[in-house]
């Protein structure tokens, strides 16, 4: 499953995230893969578990 970068950056600066947010900017593909890309996503303090759950439309419940 892929999942777009501004998804990421967006979710990590409603968390309050920002300096994350910044650098997942640059530090991510535009496209993510929570599994192939799990390395780059807990540099920025995400697990592909947590990503799934809270990105709306991949079956969290965000709204």
């Amino acid at each position: 499953m892929q999942i777009d970068r501004s998804q990421v950056i967006d979710l990590l600066r409603s968390q309050g995230r920002h300096d994350h947010a910044d650098q997942a900017q640059s530090g991510l593909p535009d496209q993510v893969d929570p599994e192939r890309h799990s390395d780059l996503l807990a540099k920025f303090g995400i697990s592909p578990k947590d990503l799934l759950g809270n990105i709306p439309g991949l079956g969290g419940f965000g709204g």
